[in-house]
């Protein structure tokens, strides 16, 4: 059973928001551009996320950039039932798992199009983002292997579902690797 560690939501003032210690994320200007772009066009959408200390303050887990944005702000934050050692763990993974979701580029790029954005920073983050997703740092190659081997592929259309199961039958037969797509 998965324990929920969400014990409240309060209105705080951003300024009053301990920053952690260990928060390792650096927040470049391009961000805070990105950041004043969502709230000019959307506003303040996602609360901070934060633990209570012994003395009643609440100390940051998620959202550093959005604290120190306008610390005269008043700020939603989720504050868990968590301690010191839980929340360095957090900070480890909340931003690094939703970075290794999978992107799938030809939806991404649809919403793109369909989407008006009125600030050039704004979608300068969003291209950025894009960007950075469809890199692979060399950091994140298993041990050993310095880069990703060359594939060669090529993409057929298919009149039908028919079609394509009876190409990808006789593909996977022949000692082919193949997989099959719908757009």
């Amino acid at each position: 059973m998965i324990r929920n560690r969400i014990k409240s939501h309060r209105k705080v003032r951003a300024g009053d928001l301990v920053p952690h210690e260990w928060n390792f994320r650096q927040h470049p200007e391009s961000q805070k551009a990105g950041l004043a772009a969502i709230y000019e066009e959307v506003g303040f959408a996602r609360s901070l996320l934060a633990y209570e200390l012994p003395d009643g303050r609440l100390k940051l887990i998620d959202g550093h950039l959005r604290r120190d944005f306008d610390p005269d702000q008043e700020v939603d934050v989720e504050v868990l039932d968590v301690n010191e050692e839980d929340a360095r763990k957090l900070l480890l993974t909340i931003d690094p798992l939703a970075s290794l979701a999978e992107q799938q580029e030809q939806i991404r790029q649809r919403l793109m199009e369909i989407t008006p954005v009125a600030s050039a920073d704004l979608e300068l983050v969003w291209r950025a983002a894009a960007d950075s997703l469809l890199d692979t740092p060399h950091d994140r190659f298993p041990a050993g292997v310095d880069s990703i081997p060359e594939q060669y592929m090529i993409l057929v259309t298919c009149r039908d579902e028919n079609e394509q199961i009876r190409l990808l039958q006789r593909f996977s037969e022949e000692g082919m690797e193949c997989k099959a797509l719908l757009t």
